[in-house]
């Protein structure tokens, strides 16, 4: 019996320690994001965004809206954020994939909180690890996009 409650207590510390070491977006990395973001929109003379930045688990993390930002724009990029939190594709690519082929999935376009338009992507860890999701909104489809993948790139070195 002693050999056992050993047994268990050995293997329910490992699994202790294995819950530490999964990567994780921490507030740091979810500010600088938002600078470079807001940066770039502003260096490129962009319409006013706003910034939604999630964690994998869906919850927000940060939120920044620039001032004069589309006020419609807040809950696009939260959606899109959200969206891009739940799976590693952008939201362009999930568009892409549903309206681009006749066989496309039924209904996935009505499923509430999901969109699929330019501007929501995936944070991903250099192992491939999803950490999180961006959403950005205000700007054109495009910019959004290209103003949160100069976010992601802002903490290449912390994905590491």
């Amino acid at each position: 019996m002693k050999i056992f409650a050993i047994l268990i207590a050995l293997l329910t510390w490992q699994n202790i320690f294995a819950l530490g070491s999964k990567p994780y977006l921490t507030l740091e990395m979810a500010k600088i994001m938002a600078d470079s973001c807001e940066a770039k929109a502003d260096s490129e003379g962009w319409r006013k965004v706003n910034i939604a930045i999630f964690d994998d688990g869906g919850n927000l993390k940060l939120f920044r809206r620039q001032d004069d930002a589309f006020l419609h724009s807040v809950q696009i990029s939260q959606l899109k954020g959200r969206t891009s939190s739940g799976m590693p594709r952008s939201t362009r690519a999930l568009g892409e994939f549903n309206y681009s082929r006749p066989e496309r999935p039924y209904g996935v376009e009505e499923v509430p909180g999901l969109v699929m338009f330019q501007g929501g992507l995936p944070i991903m860890t250099a192992k491939g690890t999803q950490i999180g999701g961006i959403g950005v909104s205000g700007a054109t489809g495009d910019q959004d996009e290209i103003c949160a993948q100069v976010a992601i790139d802002s903490i290449a070195e912390m994905l590491k």
